[in-house]
């Protein structure tokens, strides 16, 4: 790729506006030595110092935009590229560039309408032929992909690279990868969350050297906790597409293999591939089930493999720790307690963001949001947003998509069309019910001490049985923790339920 891009890169010379200034020329010529020696970091300083030398140096902009591209640094080149648009409106150059940034992220047909652009002002332009050429296949087999090469969240779709995770005799061969089209204005409430991720996370994948200017240690990864279907996953996705990253979803069944030495080599390949295609976020959901805390006692052969599977993974922590740019982990877990210490220290997963269930803000968003795209009648997201009091985001959004059968099915038998009604949403939230009740009862056994009492003797005796977290745990996962005991007091419960039964029958 890079060969190719460098011929287009000392071509587009004579083809976008020249300068009069030799200061500048001896910049951007110093610049066209290092791309073609694909030191594109060091193009890009050379090219800034001849922009900065000539403002109005076009050709310093294309080829910048050119090396950002192929470093993955996509809004740069996008700037750039557009800023050559700016200075010459009939460019066919800029468009071609911003074909590959297109191209690069996996917008098949974003990059054919660049290329068709750039050829409909200069039609014998060999290089957007030939990518167009190239484009057609890419294009048919995205058309052709199944649907389960696809990821859909919250009606969004994550577009996928085309690749499959590879398996032989236990060991991955290859690992899938994607890249996202979600960004945070696709996240739902969480905007405390998302003030946080910010700060931990996209800017240590931006702009590194912002935080290395104020002696900010770069961590290499973040644990998002909280109670199952609230968006951990979907948070990732709207990571990878506000950073251009790739996303790598690690999954535990596909690493842990019986058989002796695949383990490791499993957890070794999915590093490998990340380091491979930077800039990349590697997520491992339901890290406890891999990270599990070593002490204690036990054996067997399954945890075995599961030590195996920590040791590995702490040694790829290690490597990524000693050159943390581009690589980023993050896990997700719905018992951060249960996670080995040393994948929680500092550098390694040294913060934890806690990820809640929806408040009523966020519910009452969660339904319109999930609805944008459906027939309504006359819907009350308030009244929805109070009957659904203490549900996931993903109870809600289930409740949208059945809601929507509801008429669906009625059209089928009928031939009848009609929108979807206050009544199909509330049919739908009493029969569906509330998925996180159970699980905050399961988890107050976990993390809360109790009081008993027994009869020994004949004396009435009083014992306090601590949960399972340490102080240390316990101050870590406040909030959480502040939750489970929210949503386990008999009060609550049936503030709750009373809430739900007006809002769902009276108003």
């Amino acid at each position: 790729m890079a060969s190719e891009e460098n011929e287009k890169s000392q071509e587009s010379g004579s083809r976008t506006s020249a300068t009069d200034n030799q200061e500048a020329k001896d910049f951007y010529s110093q610049a066209g030595k290092a791309f073609e020696e694909n030191k594109f970091e060091e193009a890009i300083d050379f090219y800034s110092k001849a922009i900065a030398t000539d403002p109005k140096y076009s050709s310093a902009y294309f080829n910048r935009a050119l090396s950002y591209a192929i470093i993955n640094k996509y809004d740069e080149a996008t700037h750039d590229a557009e800023t050559v648009l700016e200075m010459e409106p009939d460019s066919y150059d800029a468009p071609y560039v911003m074909g590959i940034i297109s191209e690069y992220q996996h917008d098949y047909q974003g990059a054919k309408e660049w290329y068709e652009k750039a050829l409909a002002r200069k039609p014998d332009y060999e290089q957007a032929k030939a990518r167009l050429d190239q484009l057609a296949t890419k294009l048919q087999q995205e058309a052709e992909a199944p649907a389960s090469a696809s990821s859909v969240l919250n009606g969004e779709k994550a577009s996928v690279s085309g690749d499959k995770t590879e398996i032989a005799e236990g060991q991955i061969k290859k690992v899938k990868f994607h890249k996202s089209n979600i960004k945070f204005k696709d996240v739902v409430g969480m905007e405390e969350q998302k003030k946080l991720i910010y700060e931990n996370v996209i800017l240590a994948i931006r702009k590194p050297e912002l935080l290395r200017a104020y002696g900010k240690k770069l961590g290499l990864g973040v644990i998002f906790y909280g109670p199952p279907g609230n968006g951990k996953t979907y948070l990732v996705n709207a990571i990878g597409g506000e950073t251009g990253s790739n996303v790598i979803i690690a999954r535990i069944n596909e690493i842990v293999d019986m058989y002796a030495g695949n383990t490791e080599k499993n957890m070794h390949a999915i590093f490998e591939q990340a380091r491979a295609n930077t800039p990349v976020i590697v997520f491992f959901d339901e890290i406890d089930a891999l990270g599990m805390k070593r002490s204690g006692g036990g054996g067997g052969e399954q945890q075995s493999y599961m030590r195996m599977a920590v040791n590995q993974f702490l040694q790829e922590l290690d490597g990524v720790e000693k050159n943390p740019e581009g690589i980023f982990v993050i896990g997700a877990t719905n018992q951060p307690w249960d996670i080995d210490s040393a994948l929680k220290r500092s550098k390694r997963f040294g913060e934890s963001i806690y990820v809640p269930p929806p408040d009523y803000r966020s519910r009452k968003s969660a339904f319109i949001y999930n609805t944008r795209k459906m027939p309504l009648g006359h819907i009350g997201f308030g009244r929805l947003a109070r009957a659904t009091i203490g549900f996931s985001q993903a109870d809600i959004e289930e409740i949208c998509d059945k809601a929507a059968l509801i008429p669906a099915a009625e059209e089928d038998r009928t031939g009848k069309r009609r929108k979807i009604t206050m009544k199909d949403f509330l049919r739908m939230i009493k029969k569906h019910g509330n998925s996180l009740d159970d699980w905050y009862a399961q988890m107050k056994k976990e993390v809360i001490s109790k009081t008993e009492t027994s009869i020994v003797d004949g004396k009435k005796q009083t014992v306090v049985k601590e949960g399972k977290l340490t102080p240390e745990e316990k101050a870590r996962y406040k909030p959480m923790i502040k939750d489970v005991k929210r949503n386990t007091n008999r009060v609550y419960i049936s503030v709750k339920k009373a809430l739900r039964y007006i809002s769902l029958n009276l108003f």
